[in-house]
């Protein structure tokens, strides 16, 4: 990985508890690819650190914030997703 500032660091070790407390609680289960897991992932604490929210990074960030609250990760859009498509939008969950 790329030497990225303690506030980045921060936010990723964050993120990557909030997926791994996510997917042992829902029943989903993270990409196992490490290279999209990665990309996803970098992706989330982007748009944490720009805007303040782990926003996903497959889905346009607005500026409305009730739109946007939809799009944090999970987003509301994720479970039918997965149900439909066997993935979210940005395949960061998968079915078991």
């Amino acid at each position: 990985m790329e030497n990225k500032t303690p506030e980045y660091q921060k936010e990723r070790e964050k993120i990557e508890r909030m997926i791994k407390f996510y997917s042992e609680k829902s029943g989903y289960k993270p990409n196992s690819n490490p290279e999209i897991y990665n990309m996803i992932v970098e992706g989330l604490v982007n748009n944490k650190l720009k805007h303040g929210f782990v926003y996903c990074p497959c889905r346009l960030v607005t500026g409305e914030k009730q739109e946007d609250a939809k799009i944090i990760c999970p987003c509301i859009y994720h479970k039918e997703e997965i149900k439909n498509d066997g993935h979210c939008h940005c395949h960061l969950f998968y079915k078991e």
